[in-house]
């Protein structure tokens, strides 16, 4: 491996001394090209500072999430007191659920040369990849594969009772925003067609948020012209635009004291005080924090990482989103001429299948492919400016790509795809998933009733095959959702019974 601080490398080299002589030299040649270097309808973005920026905001994913782990859920009730960081992966970086559930899916696109892979695919890659350390709405989403849903029906929440809440929409969408550079509209289209298979609802609107900020990174460095982008990506009716606004008022207020504004978001917005797992788990808090951490970290990473742990609540998930984003803003150059200690490792210690020689580099050079088959694909043209090779890319104006969803969507969305004569078919098949389906479609929509009166004998066959998925159902009953309690009373009255 390759062990990096500053400039200096030391050990056995192997693959990463070329792209780091490389990088001394583009650092002593190459000058920074903003957004300001464009032209008409276009934007220019070099073709070195594309790769040094992804490899930065991948940078400063991992750091803010593996640097956040000791501050995960520590501070609830009141804010923490990180006084300093130095940012450093000392051992290298290694898989968690903030970058590998988008590993999983980087290395598919890759290698099938697609950038939207099909439910079916995504389906059968976390079935392959994804059966451990998840949690909340992805793992309930995993069990709801078992039963043979796929994308973006896991999604649901009234079939998946964390989703409408849960900051998967947030913390799973980061490598989606850096695919896309400097394309707001189309970040968020990557994202929200992957976070959909475990959110829905204002956690989309987080995909949509993030994405864009991350995408717009690439193009400005001020923190507050990145958060306007992102506010203007998503649907201006939904919680999550207020959360955003707010904060931006109580930072202009307080720019000098972010205790004042980390009360206020926690009056505002908590669901139990700060401390239930409604707050721990949900977007409201988190997503005010990442906004925070940006603003008061002024475009520095340490700074803002530091902001993202004393904030609390789920830290390690909200310093890796802003790390991605001041990770971009700053670039890998400037990070690793900071002095830190970074090993340039990402060892692979949660998903069965996937590369064993992964590296940090290797990771981010994946994005890179996958960003530049992106910007082909958009309208984009590469070329030589100065002798040095550019991408001229089409300007997107941000805005929302997908309207806020609520229940009557997500009902409309079941009932097209299991009508009332599919259910009633479904139940009485002797595939016991497909019954077992059937049944479940009916708890989680209240047709249970009218279905169980006119085939009872059907209806019990269903119910008994539906308890057999004892990792669902134990999913289920451990759930302390409110949409779970909701169900929960639902399943026993239908017959289900917890698993013991």
């Amino acid at each position: 491996m390759c062990f990096v601080t500053g400039a200096i490398l030391v050990g056995p080299v192997r693959r990463s001394w070329p792209i780091a002589a490389a990088l001394v030299v583009a650092l002593l040649i190459c000058p920074r090209v903003r957004a300001d270097d464009q032209e008409g309808d276009y934007v220019v973005l070099p073709r070195d500072e594309l790769v040094d920026r992804i490899r930065g905001g991948l940078l400063g994913e991992m750091l803010g999430n593996l640097n956040g782990l000791p501050h995960e859920m520590k501070y609830l009730r009141d804010p923490g007191n990180v006084a300093r960081y130095t940012p450093a992966l000392p051992e290298g970086a290694w898989t968690d659920d903030d970058t590998d559930i988008e590993w999983v899916y980087v290395c598919a696109m890759q290698q099938r040369g697609r950038l939207l892979l099909t439910p079916t695919t995504i389906a059968e890659l976390w079935k392959r990849h994804i059966n451990s350390h998840i949690w909340c709405a992805n793992q309930y989403a995993r069990r709801l594969m078992d039963l043979g849903f796929l994308p973006p029906t896991t999604g649901n929440p009234l079939l998946n009772p964390w989703s409408d809440f849960n900051i998967s929409g947030q913390f799973l969408c980061e490598a989606f925003g850096l695919v896309a550079p400097g394309m707001p509209q189309t970040a968020a289209r990557l994202g929200i067609h992957y976070t959909r298979t475990g959110i829905d609802g204002e956690p989309a609107q987080a995909t949509q948020l993030f994405t864009a900020m991350i995408a717009t990174a690439f193009l400005t460095d001020d923190p507050d012209e990145i958060l306007r982008a992102g506010l203007a990506n998503i649907d201006r009716r939904s919680v999550l635009a207020k959360v955003v606004g707010d904060v931006r008022t109580w930072y202009a207020r307080f720019p000098h004291d972010w205790r004042a504004t980390r009360l206020r978001l926690k009056e505002h917005y908590s669901h139990g005080g700060g401390t239930s797992m409604r707050d721990r788990n949900g977007y409201e808090l988190n997503t005010g924090s990442i906004v925070a951490a940006l603003l008061y970290g002024r475009g520095r990473v340490d700074d803002t990482l530091r902001m993202a742990f004393n904030f609390g609540w789920d830290a390690d998930c909200n310093a890796a989103t802003a790390g991605t984003i001041v990770g971009v803003m700053t670039g890998y150059r400037r990070m690793m001429a900071s002095g830190w200690v970074i090993v340039d490792r990402y060892r692979n210690r949660t998903r069965p299948g996937m590369p064993e020689d992964e590296t940090i580099i290797t990771y981010a050079d994946r994005l890179v492919e996958l960003a530049e088959r992106c910007l082909a694909m958009e309208g984009g043209k590469i070329c030589t400016k100065g002798n040095r090779p550019v991408w001229i890319v089409p300007r997107q104006v941000p805005k929302p790509v997908a309207p806020l969803r609520g229940p009557k969507d997500w009902a409309h969305d079941l009932i097209v795809r299991y009508p009332c004569d599919q259910l009633r078919k479904d139940l009485r098949t002797d595939d016991e998933q497909t019954a077992a389906r059937a049944a479940y479609v009916a708890l989680c929509t209240d047709r249970w009733r009218e279905l169980r009166a006119e085939a009872p004998d059907a209806w019990r066959r269903a119910v008994r095959a539906l308890g057999r998925y004892e990792v669902l159902v134990k999913a289920l009953f451990s759930s302390p959702t409110p949409r779970a309690r909701r169900l929960k009373e639902a399943a026993l009255l239908a017959g289900l019974k917890p698993v013991q």
